[in-house]
């Protein structure tokens, strides 16, 4: 298939799904190589944006969609009379980065780091489908695993997890290094939480 045509294909499919559609998945539609679909659609996404478009080609991870430009989200909400989606607590925000950084996560590892029963945030976190269950744990009890979602990518306007800032990572419950007294053990993971 033409590259021209390609990217006319590409744009189609993502306007009318509405939603991320995987590469390989157009791929298989178009008849041609993954490669060739991806490098297609990077190039609309950089037009769009150089364009400065009202609407954007998004990659995430290995899929692509197509939204509205931010720039235009007052305009397109006020036309559509939609609401703004409610914000993210911070016990929320504290649960969905822990699980961001050491996914798949259970419960009780977010519970562990922040040191306080966690279930309403991560109840929370599902319905707002920011997390997903990704499987359970193969120990007695087999706990589920929470993952992030497309929509967590979407959300904080990231392609991949590898763009996540670094953080220093908590261990048991601890910092890596574990030199702290007992007595500061239990304050570790409140200065985690500032640090992200």
């Amino acid at each position: 298939m033409e590259f021209e045509q390609l990217k006319r294909a590409i744009e189609a499919i993502l306007f009318a799904a509405g939603e991320c559609v995987e590469v390989s998945r157009m791929a298989m539609a178009l008849e041609t190589d993954p490669d060739e679909v991806r490098q297609a659609a990077d190039k609309l996404m950089d037009l769009y944006s150089y364009e400065r478009r009202g609407v954007r080609i998004i990659r995430l991870e290995n899929a692509y969609q197509m939204v509205s430009s931010g720039e235009m989200a007052d305009y397109v909400t006020k036309a559509l009379e939609t609401r703004k989606p409610p914000k993210l607590s911070s016990a929320q925000l504290e649960s969905l980065t822990i699980i961001a950084y050491y996914q798949p996560a259970t419960k009780a590892m977010v519970e562990q780091i922040r040191g306080v029963d966690s279930s309403y945030s991560i109840s929370a976190l599902l319905n707002k489908r920011l997390i997903c269950e990704a499987g359970r744990l193969n120990v007695p009890g087999r706990p589920i695993q929470y993952a992030t979602t497309p929509d967590f990518l979407r959300t904080f306007g990231l392609s991949t997890l590898e763009e996540l800032p670094e953080i220093e990572r908590v261990s048991f419950g601890l910092l890596e290094s574990d030199e702290t007294p007992s007595e500061e053990k239990q304050e570790q993971p409140q200065q985690t939480q500032e640090q992200v």
